[in-house]
């Protein structure tokens, strides 16, 4: 069993996060889908963008890499008419994946690892039989698809995953006919969905937004292109708040351009009171006196573990709502950051949808559990930086799922990251 053992550190220097992932799973499918070569740079091979690209292999596609480019050849994609699918604890891959292989024709057997097995997909379950395909669950994974996908009107809520939205958006142009996205609720973390129309346009493909959802045009075709990928606002979040913390810290290779919106960290640490700064393709940081906020995390579930890290600093009360998907993700994570931040000094309220922190001096330091989840264990380094002793936390190499260069990277700002093998 390993641990990783955070000492308490001031960080200070430049950091060039990896692309992210959210563009790099859309860019790898859109290649896949086109009837040509494409090239898609830098592609930093985490475990998630590993199993898209598993995947898409299984399927017919062919790639490999040049240096960090990723050469994808789409031109027998679907030529392998049955195939197994695992999709390892990619949520994103196993959602986006099932629609596309069911437009395919393909008969597909999906499984997963941790907690994936176990994460919804009823709502594929609810729509795609009546949609020509047939599916096989005994409620999660493994999940086994046959038939072939026909077009028409696809009803379903918009508070749910984004990522049913994508898979559907990325598969539906390639049949026959033409189809509608119904959302029957208000559309959540529709940044997600922006960035999904965004990369399908510079492939070649459209849809377009409407009052009641998406219209999707059929018989389009997937062209090859040339794709570079945007920096990790998610992952740039983590640095930013370190900074905010206790540091002198420069976030590079990230756009305010970007669709992606944990963009919206900027604005939130600089409300948090953070003396902060950005242009277009960086952010600085510098540590603050914090005080709390309230955080409406309906558009940006992926940084409320290290939004909440932050807030145990923030003098006074921070309320975080509108989160409550946060617990089907790798693990539970408001359970999980509230009892890792709480077991080291913290003052974290658990709610039905969200958490509130009330904010402390500065951690004390101890053992906390990271779920196997990567963004509890990062959020953990982050808050290590401002602690009076050490942190430790189990689970450390569950950073391989997105960001493996993790402890490298926050070392390389003076950060003191160690893993250590406790046999």
């Amino acid at each position: 069993m390993t641990t990783a053992m955070f000492t308490p550190s001031f960080l200070k220097g430049e950091v060039t996060v990896p692309p992210s992932k959210s563009d790099v799973h859309r860019a790898v499918l859109c290649a896949a889908l086109a009837k040509g070569i494409s090239r898609i740079e830098p592609v930093a091979l985490s475990k998630d963008i590993k199993a898209t690209i598993d995947c898409v292999t299984a399927m017919g596609a062919k790639t490999r890499f040049e240096g960090d480019a990723l050469i994808v050849d789409g031109r027998e994609m679907f030529s392998n008419k049955s195939c197994r699918l695992h999709c390892c604890e990619s949520g994103s891959t196993l959602r986006f994946v099932i629609p596309i292989a069911a437009a395919g024709g393909i008969d597909a057997l999906f499984t997963g690892e941790g907690r994936l097995p176990e994460r919804p997909i009823g709502i594929y379950t609810e729509f795609l039989p009546k949609a020509g395909v047939k599916c096989i669950t005994s409620g999660g994974l493994p999940f086994e698809i046959s038939g072939q996908l026909q077009s028409g009107d696809f009803s379903l809520p918009g508070n749910i995953s984004s990522q049913f939205i994508t898979g559907l958006l990325l598969s539906l142009p390639l049949l026959s006919g033409n189809s509608r996205i119904i959302l029957t609720t208000e559309l959540e973390s529709e940044g997600y969905v922006t960035l999904t129309l965004d990369v399908m346009k510079k492939f070649g493909v459209e849809a377009q937004r409407t009052d009641y959802g998406y219209f999707i045009k059929g018989n389009q075709q997937y062209t090859a292109a040339d794709y570079k990928t945007q920096g990790d606002w998610s992952q740039a979040a983590f640095f930013i708040c370190a900074g905010a913390i206790n540091g002198n810290v420069t976030v590079k290779g990230v756009s305010q351009s970007s669709s992606q919106r944990d963009k919206d960290i900027c604005d939130l640490v600089k409300d948090f009171g953070a003396d902060i700064s950005w242009g277009e393709d960086f952010v600085k940081v510098r540590k603050s006196s914090l005080h709390g906020i309230k955080i409406d995390a309906r558009q940006i579930p992926d940084i409320v573990p290290v939004l909440a890290v932050t807030a145990a600093y923030a003098q006074g009360e921070t309320v975080i709502y509108n989160a409550e998907r946060l617990r089907i993700k790798e693990s539970d994570r408001l359970q999980a950051i509230s009892q890792a931040v709480n077991a080291c000094g913290g003052d974290i309220e658990e709610t039905e949808d969200g958490l509130i922190i009330r904010g402390v001096k500065s951690l004390k330091g101890g053992k906390a559990l990271g779920c196997n989840d990567h963004r509890i264990v990062m959020s953990m380094a982050t808050a290590a930086v401002g602690s009076e002793k050490e942190i430790y936390v189990t689970d450390p190499m569950s950073i391989n799922k997105s960001y493996p260069d993790f402890f490298e990277d926050y070392n390389s700002l003076g950060g003191k990251a160690d893993v250590i093998d406790l046999g």
